[in-house]
């Protein structure tokens, strides 16, 4: 029986090796390494604009293409109220006016990861203007924005007034962004360069400053007007100018200042691009509370004005380039308006904020032809305040000025920036892939450069019929070690007892 027991032991643990060694071996050969999905990242950012401020709410993955974080637009927030600008006499009331886009980011953002979701508060022309007004009013509103966003949880960057030269560049990098012109993801589920990018050009115009911003056929002569942005591993040349004071709102303040001042003592101020029975009364205080406007010496800020409406669309745009110096350029035929440098224009541009918004309002957004945008815009200039009323439920604020937006449009791009030859270059958009184009975008994905990314989690894998094979054989080997023992313990236990009492 004992030789019975040794060769049966013998045996099993033979064969227990090589299920040992067979499981090894499945376990060591044909490994994956696999990604896994990584934890999504937010930020934010409050785009504090001259008229109104919103929130835009940014997410992307943990890991990062380039070093660059591929983002995408997942909220939206308007805050109720005008820009925080026109708090100058209430700084408390800019920050109260925010609450409402922070409680909607506070219900959208998980709650393990809101301590680690960067904010930032970019302010843009109406916060430049006043800090030029009155610098202690523009800290105290920044001050007050800044204290109630550190009431929330969130990971608070900062508030800061952006330069035009930034907010140009970075409603550069929002559109080229959108248009996969930097990074594209392809059907293998790859990140990669676009073979023949194309490269957008940016049409910015809000309240108080518009915006152009595009790579130029030529190297920039103006080193002050060059960026050089590197973004996700390709440098880029990019020109780009802010003029501030015409944006649209301050364009229609310096045109009606403008008016009034040709006029002499007839009143009331016939305005050729308000519509014939529209009326405007203004105080002087009002029409002359903006630096971009010369004041006159002595005048009674209660004193009222009255601009009446004559349906002049041909002299209402003969007025907008009395607003613009068109001629003075000492570096022509490189030059935009008012004597800045700009190398001619190149490639397609997307006109966004008030170029869309005006444009979409007269039915020619994305596209129109030259023609077909001046015959437009003169036939409904020359629409009288009441059909206009009959036909539109806009706002008499909106409804007054799209005349005067348009044809102040077409004096920026024609004269102004020279789109003579190139009109059919321009598109008139507001969003791209169901993102709205304006420079918080680009700013965050320029911003996301500072933002560490998550070390990647890798797991080593294997096909599901290796692994069930491997599953099998180290069960095998465990059952068969547990047989060994069984036999060593429960083999015979009477005949050792006898060879023990007969030895004794």
């Amino acid at each position: 029986m004992s030789m019975v027991k040794q060769v049966v032991l013998a045996a099993v643990v033979v064969v227990m090796g090589c299920v040992g060694i067979i499981a090894l071996i499945l376990t060591l050969v044909q490994h994956h390494l696999v990604d896994l999905p990584h934890r999504m990242q937010y930020g934010m950012v409050f785009d504090a604009g001259s008229t109104h401020t919103s929130l835009y709410m940014y997410r992307w993955p943990g890991n990062k293409e380039n070093n660059t974080g591929v983002v995408s637009q997942m909220l939206v927030c308007d805050v109720d109220g005008d820009g925080i600008s026109s708090y100058a006499q209430d700084p408390p009331g800019a920050g109260l006016s925010l609450r409402k886009c922070l409680e909607s980011a506070l219900a959208a953002v998980p709650a393990n990861q809101r301590r680690e979701t960067p904010v930032y508060l970019g302010a843009t022309a109406g916060m430049r203007l006043l800090q030029l007004q009155n610098h202690t009013q523009s800290y105290q509103v920044l001050e007050q924005v800044t204290k109630v966003i550190q009431g929330y949880p969130f990971d608070f960057r900062g508030a800061r007034i952006l330069s035009g030269m930034e907010e140009g560049a970075y409603g550069w990098i929002t559109i080229n962004y959108l248009q996969e012109s930097f990074i594209k993801h392809t059907f293998e589920g790859e990140w990669v360069s676009p073979k023949g990018r194309k490269i957008w050009g940016a049409l910015d115009m809000g309240g108080s400053s518009t915006q152009i911003a595009f790579t130029p056929g030529q190297p920039v002569q103006d080193p002050a007007s060059a960026l050089g942005p590197k973004l996700y591993g390709y440098q880029y040349e990019v020109y780009t100018h802010s003029y501030l004071c015409y944006g649209k709102e301050q364009a229609m303040r310096q045109l009606r200042v403008h008016l009034l001042k040709m006029s002499g003592s007839t009143r009331p101020v016939k305005h050729p691009c308000y519509h014939l029975g529209y009326n405007l009364t203004l105080t002087l205080g009002d029409l002359y509370d903006s630096p971009c406007v010369a004041r006159p010496v002595t005048f009674d800020p209660a004193s009222e004005v009255i601009f009446t409406g004559t349906s002049e669309p041909l002299r209402c745009l003969n007025q907008m380039k009395n607003i613009m110096n068109l001629t003075a350029c000492s570096l022509a035929p490189d030059c935009g308006f008012n004597g800045v440098y700009q190398p001619p224009v190149s490639g397609d541009f997307f006109a966004f904020s008030t170029y869309y918004y005006t444009f979409d309002f007269l039915g020619l957004a994305p596209q129109s032809s030259l023609s077909q945008a001046t015959t437009t815009i003169d036939t409904f200039c020359k629409r009288t305040w009441d059909s206009l009323k009959t036909e539109y439920s806009e706002k008499d604020k909106y409804l007054r000025d799209y005349c005067a937006s348009a044809n102040y449009i077409m004096t920026v791009l024609l004269d102004g920036y020279k789109f003579n030859q190139t009109w059919g270059n321009i598109y008139f958009q507001r969003q791209v892939a169901d993102t709205d184009i304006n420079w918080t975008l680009g700013y965050m994905l320029n911003l996301t450069n500072l933002i560490p990314s998550e070390r990647p989690l890798v797991v080593t894998g294997v096909q599901h019929g290796q692994w069930a094979a491997e599953v099998f054989f180290i069960a095998f080997a465990v059952f068969l070690s547990l047989l060994v023992l069984a036999i060593l313990l429960l083999w015979n236990p009477r005949g050792n007892t006898t060879i023990d009492a007969i030895t004794l």
